[in-house]
């Protein structure tokens, strides 16, 4: 059967739903989903035995973005975390589990508060905020019941909080030094007292993430990288700091969730992108552990996140992603062992068939490393001679993956190829490959992407004078570097949100990124002149491919003033540009209705100045 194609529209209609949370009692689940252009919270009941599918309940009628919900341990409540405009300047609210009061906690416009959760009796919450400090996150904890409100932690740096102990007594902070170092503190919310957990970092990465108390109360099980080339599950003995790494395994573990009592586990793995569950009953300890049943078969290839048990751990709930599926919410009931999709999000009237699934690939590059890749290619057409975008991740710590993306399907479905490498600087593979792009070594990632259009000419699949580079953020000024730097190579490029300066995105980014940020790319205080010289505007004279340039005005990551440099430069050579601004979005399109202006017209530029040169 001949693929049909279908309008940008259709691909942008494909809905998702992610964020999962049970209530207390664990009969509801509550999620975000987009279905009204822009994440709001809705839930839907939790019962695989009901005779007809439930209805799913919207909760918020915001329209704006929640970032997060999660239901109170004790009480039909939720917590949500919420912005306005893409600004990332969040706010928390208590929401009733019937949707019909919604009520602000916090109301300062400047101020982010973030990483939020709930006491283990559901009376208080604790927070991190900057309100003291814009380049600094403090610790706060508030008693719902006065709205009596504490810090219980000053200190000069990014503090996080992460969980409560089981009792209560204790708040377990998250330190980052920079993106791959960070320290764990139990803090004493009587006294305030800060204790070290991680005295011992060395140099190197240091990552320690996702904490979870045994059901002995003696330690921790966290995923860390400490001395180590990749994520690895281990036990942090709360008596003597002391960290045991308790597996080896050649990919990163990637998520960890114990159950409220500590007797249950589930982990995730990623191995080549492709996530890996796995389940144990650790009642008893690491060494006595138990596998527990898993869905097998029956849960689809892809990408595992948000990892949620039920109060009674019973049930998991998690987030799948697919790159030919809509994002949902699934279920595993362990003991019952059933699975089920809990939320359908719907396809934007595309079958699942017409959707392409990538093939991973890996060509050499300079140095002889290997880089992977995943390659789209259109349905029922021979994969060779196409005119080929190829798409960049952001970060620069990331990595693509198998998801639903909506360029890439309608670009797979109009007869382009999607080349999706993960060069040199992506998490993913290790911290060896991951540093290879630290600071002077920056431009050896430029020369990955370069090395990936020559697999993708000498092997036949792209037609060389139709490539194009695209990206976002991080991947944004790939693209600006890569039409300076092999400004041969392209027909066409598109930026959003990319850096153009670094010196100026440094100097204008959001006071509380700015140390985290140097920490990757390199300081203005040592390395002004190295950024200066790598920065794309300093050889704006270079490009000569037509640009397409997005940006949100809101942004507070990548400042707008970065796109309108690079527009304003190329305007003025009389280089073909075309820019679209946003009022009311920031790092990224998040609004549907945007992103229906955006994308149609990013694709009518690459039909005519990619496609268009066939």
């Amino acid at each position: 059967m001949t693929a049909r194609t279908y309008p940008f529209e259709r691909y942008l209609n494909v809905r998702s739903a992610y964020s999962p949370s049970f209530s207390p009692d664990g009969q509801h689940l509550s999620f975000l989903t987009d279905i009204t252009g822009v994440a709001e919270v809705w839930s839907v009941p939790v019962d695989i035995h009901a005779k007809q599918p439930a209805w799913p309940e919207q909760l918020t009628f915001r329209g704006e973005r929640v970032a997060g919900a999660s239901f109170s341990p004790t009480a039909d409540v939720l917590l949500l975390t919420a912005d306005q405009g893409g600004s990332e300047l969040t706010d928390l609210y208590l929401l009733s589990g019937d949707g019909s009061q919604l009520a602000a906690l916090t109301a300062q416009p400047d101020v982010i508060y973030t990483s939020a959760s709930w006491s283990p009796d559901g009376a208080r919450i604790a927070y991190s905020s900057n309100e003291r400090d814009r380049r600094y996150f403090d610790i706060h904890e508030r008693t719902l019941a006065t709205g009596e409100t504490r810090r219980l932690l000053e200190h000069d740096g990014a503090n996080y909080f992460m969980d409560y102990s089981p009792d209560g007594h204790f708040l377990l902070i998250s330190r980052y030094e920079s993106n791959i170092r960070n320290q764990l503190f139990l803090l004493d919310s009587a006294t305030g007292e800060a204790r070290d957990l991680t005295p011992d970092m060395g140099d190197g990465p240091a990552e320690h993430h996702f904490p979870a108390w045994s059901a002995d109360g003696r330690g921790l099980y966290l995923l860390s990288n400490r001395g180590r080339q990749f994520i690895a599950l281990a036990w942090l003995d709360l008596a003597t700091t002391t960290l045991t790494y308790l597996r080896d395994d050649a990919w990163d573990v990637e998520n960890l969730a114990v159950t409220r009592d500590g007797k249950r586990m589930a982990l995730v793995t990623n191995e080549d992108g492709y996530s890996r569950l796995e389940l144990f009953d650790v009642g008893n300890g690491w060494a006595e552990r138990q596998p527990l049943p898993l869905p097998g078969d029956e849960l689809p290839r892809g990408v595992l996140r948000e990892l949620s048990w039920s109060r009674d751990g019973r049930r998991l709930a998690f987030t799948v992603d697919m790159a030919n599926d809509a994002t949902d919410v699934w279920v595993w009931d362990v003991e019952e062992r059933l699975l089920w999709r809990v939320t359908r999000s719907v396809l934007g009237g595309i079958a699942r068939s017409d959707l392409a699934t990538p093939t991973l690939v890996r060509y050499a590059t300079f140095d002889g490393r290997q880089i992977p890749a995943f390659l789209y290619t259109p349905r029922d057409v021979a994969p060779k001679g196409l005119p080929v975008v190829i798409y960049v991740h952001g970060g620069p710590e990331g990595q693509s993956r198998p998801l639903y993306n909506s360029i890439i399907q309608y670009l797979a479905g109009a007869g382009y190829g999607v080349f999706v490498p993960n060069v040199r600087g992506s998490t993913g593979y290790g911290y060896e490959y991951q540093s290879l792009d630290d600071v002077r070594k920056r431009m050896d990632s430029v020369a990955d992407l370069k090395y990936g259009v020559q697999y993708l000419c000498e092997s036949g699949i792209a037609d060389p004078r139709r490539v194009a580079v695209m990206g976002g953020s991080y991947g944004g000024f790939m693209v600006l570097s890569a039409l300076t730097t092999y400004p041969e190579l392209w027909a066409a490029g598109v930026d959003i949100v990319g850096v153009a300066n670094f010196v100026t995105f440094l100097e204008n980014t959001g006071p509380w990124r700015r140390k985290i940020r140097e920490a990757e790319y390199g300081s203005l205080e040592h390395d002004r002149d190295f950024l200066e010289e790598i920065s794309p505007i300093r050889h704006v004279d270079r490009i000569t491919a037509p640009l397409f340039v997005v940006h949100g005005a809101n942004d507070p990551r990548v400042p707008v003033g970065e796109a309108e440099q690079i527009v304003a430069a190329l305007r003025t050579r009389n280089i073909p540009v075309e820019y679209l601004r946003f009022a009311d979005e920031g790092h990224g399109l998040i609004k549907r209705a945007n992103r229906l202006i955006a994308y149609p017209a990013i694709a009518q530029f690459l039909d005519q100045y990619v496609k268009g040169r066939g």
